[in-house]
C-alpha cells in the first residue's frame, strides 16, 4: 500500500527560507573572516602554477599539442569564491586547462 506524504506549503516555505538563510549567514561568516584576517595566521590567498596548452586536430585526423609556459593564478582559501577569486581547491583540481583548436569548423566571420 503505497504511503502518501503530506508536505504542507507554509512547511516547505519555511524549509526553503532556512536553508537560504544559513547559506547566506555562511557566505557573510566566510567573507568577513577573509577581509578581516581571521585568524590572524591564515593566509587569505595562495599562487597555484596552471598549465595551459592547445589541442590542435590535424587534417589527417591527429591531433599536435603546442604547450605554454606555466602562468600562476591567484586564489582565495576559502569554500566559496570570494572577491572576483577562484577557490583555491577548484584550482588545484583543474590545473592543466585545454584549448580544443578544429580548422574544419567554418566561422562565421570570414577573414
Amino acid at each position: 500500500m503505497p504511503v502518501k506524504l503530506h508536505i504542507s506549503k507554509r512547511r516547505l516555505l519555511r524549509t526553503t527560507a532556512g536553508v537560504l538563510a544559513a547559506a547566506a549567514v555562511f557566505y557573510a561568516s566566510e567573507d568577513l573572516s577573509l577581509r578581516l584576517h581571521i585568524p590572524a595566521s591564515h593566509r587569505v590567498f595562495s599562487q597555484i602554477p596552471v598549465q595551459s596548452f592547445d589541442a590542435v586536430k590535424l587534417k589527417n585526423g591527429r591531433t599536435e599539442f603546442y604547450f605554454d609556459p606555466p602562468q600562476t593564478v591567484a586564489c582565495v582559501n576559502a569554500v566559496l569564491p570570494h572577491m572576483g577569486y577562484a577557490t583555491c581547491w577548484y584550482v588545484r583540481r583543474h590545473a592543466t586547462r585545454r584549448t580544443d583548436i578544429d580548422p574544419s569548423i567554418k566561422t562565421i566571420f570570414p577573414q
